[in-house]
């Protein structure tokens, strides 16, 4: 009797020793996995700020005044080409 209680509790040791070796295996998966993610949401972040960035350069007034002057041959029109038109 006495064997058969100590055989169940070596089972129950060496199962509950894989089961922390199991566990701790997944933490560190996780981890490595939460420290990739982490690394790439950095870097679409810089990403992002460089395009927010080039947008604002690209929407400035002067430079759609620039394009469309050269571009499309547009101008601002003479005083004598203005007509006001009231209801």
């Amino acid at each position: 009797m006495r064997h058969l209680v100590i055989a169940i509790l070596l089972a129950a040791n060496i199962i509950s020793a894989i089961g922390v070796v199991h566990a701790r295996h997944d933490y560190r998966q996780l981890y490595i996995d939460l420290t990739r993610l982490e690394r790439a949401r950095d870097e679409l972040n810089i990403d992002f700020g460089r395009l927010q960035l080039e947008q604002a350069t690209w929407a400035m007034s002067n430079r759609v005044d620039q394009v469309a002057r050269e571009r499309l041959g547009m101008r601002f029109p003479e005083t004598a080409e203005i007509v006001v038109v009231r209801p």
